[in-house]
């Protein structure tokens, strides 16, 4: 009877094991997923780089030395035939001083529009070595001045121009900028045909 007893009072141990095993199963997930874990940033601390997309307004080395160039070479055009327009002996270093000073700045207009596009800040005067030919300009007056007005300004400066305004319309990178140049190359190679003639004619007398 005693043994009976035993018997039964452990199966029914058992059984009340078995059924408390599984209901707690019964209660977990049946596919855990693994819940992803957000980034934490610590304050302080910058992420690491990231790739970024180019920048529109990012231009190449050459092309931005081109922009400058042609902006040093404008300011120059343009205050040395003021000086002209002042002080040349002859009418017609006064008319071709006066042209300059016209079609330079409309050049000038377009580059600054399409240096601001390209988020490009201009130099706003010529180099420091184009002043310091500007300023010994000044200092003449009469024939002289006339010379190396044609010599300097008309002749020398729009050979530099002419050049850069070639090969940039050769090998410019961005094609905003090798069409600037292409179209404005012949008005300076006109430039410079009108200035060799003028040259020869101011420095004969």
């Amino acid at each position: 009877m005693t043994r009976h007893l035993v018997k039964t009072s452990l199966a029914a141990a058992c059984a009340l094991l078995l059924a408390s095993g599984a209901t707690a199963a019964d209660t977990q997930p049946a596919n855990p997923q693994t819940t992803p874990r957000t980034p934490t940033t610590t304050p302080g601390v910058t992420p690491g780089p990231t790739t970024q997309p180019r920048a529109d307004s990012e231009l190449p080395r050459a092309d931005r030395s081109f922009l400058e160039d042609a902006a040093h070479a404008g300011h120059t055009e343009i205050e040395g035939s003021k000086l002209a327009e002042q002080k040349a002996a002859s009418p017609e270093v006064k008319a071709f001083a006066r042209k300059m000073i016209q079609d330079h700045t409309k050049v000038a207009e377009e580059l600054s529009t399409l240096a601001a596009r390209k988020g490009f800040k201009l130099p706003d005067g010529p180099s420091l070595t184009q002043k310091t030919e500007l300023t010994a300009l000044r200092a003449l007056s009469g024939d002289t001045f006339d010379k190396m007005y044609a010599s300097r300004i008309g002749v020398a400066a729009h050979e530099n121009t002419v050049e850069l305004f070639r090969r940039a319309s050769q090998e410019a990178q961005d094609q905003e900028v090798r069409a600037f140049a292409a179209k404005h190359l012949p008005t300076l190679e006109h430039h410079l045909q009108d200035a060799q003639a003028l040259h020869g004619k101011v420095d004969t007398k």
